[in-house]
This record gives structure tokens, C-alpha cells and sequence, in this order.
């Protein structure tokens, strides 16, 4: 498993921006799938995005597409979400995932993932 930190949420207008990033630890984070979900107040955790180790596929969520962004630096351990255009219902907790992959495949379920970060708040006003 590898040790995932978020950062980046925050309170932002509708129709605005925010990057959410997430820093891994390990030496081995170019061999990990990743993805980002989020889980709004009451509901369950669904994903927003995943990436292949690669950054060669890539998948989103319906809600997001065209206005969300997934990318990856590998030599600087770290994935990426830009949101633009947002709107109040992206507001949710969201969270980071990794798994190791011996493929350039993503992961598009929660069950797929086995290492996970904290969590950053994003909320977004109306």
C-alpha cells in the first residue's frame, strides 16, 4: 500500500475552480492506478475519476465530464484533479485511491483500490 495526501479543497463559487492534489509516498508510485471519488453529506462514495499508471486511460464520471480534468507527475508522486465549472451539487468529501497495477488499466470502482487517502472538503456555493 502507499500513503495518499490530499490537499486543495475549499469553499468556491459556483462556476468557479479549484485543483485538488494528491501526494503519494513510496518509490513505486508510477506502477499505481489511480482515482478520485467523492462522497457528498448522506450519500455514498462514488468515483469522479481514474487514471491508468501511464496517464494513458482515463475514465470519468458522467456528472463531470468536460468539466473535469485527472492527470498524474510521476516524478513528483502526485495525481491531480483541475474542476472547472463548478457547480453546488460537486460538493462532497473528496478522497484519493491507489492500487498497484501490473497493467495500464484504471480502476473505476471503489472495491478496485486498496490504499486511500483522508479526504478534502470542497463545497461549492450557489
Amino acid at each position: 500500500q502507499v500513503q495518499l495526501v490530499e490537499s486543495g479543497g475549499g469553499l468556491v463559487q459556483a462556476g468557479g475552480s479549484l485543483r485538488l492534489s494528491c501526494a503519494a509516498s513510496g518509490r513505486t508510485f508510477s506502477t499505481y492506478a489511480l482515482g478520485w471519488f467523492r462522497q457528498p453529506p448522506g450519500k455514498e462514495r462514488d468515483i469522479v475519476a481514474a487514471i491508468g499508471w501511464n496517464g494513458g486511460s482515463t475514465h470519468y464520471a458522467d456528472s463531470v465530464k468536460g468539466r473535469f480534468t485527472i492527470s498524474r507527475d510521476n516524478a513528483k508522486n502526485t495525481v491531480y484533479l483541475q474542476m472547472n465549472s463548478l457547480k453546488p451539487e460537486d460538493t462532497a468529501v473528496y478522497y484519493c485511491a491507489a492500487v498497484r497495477s501490473g497493467s495500464s488499466r484504471y480502476y473505476s470502482t471503489a472495491a478496485g483500490y486498496d490504499s486511500w487517502g483522508q479526504g478534502t472538503q470542497v463545497t461549492v456555493s450557489s
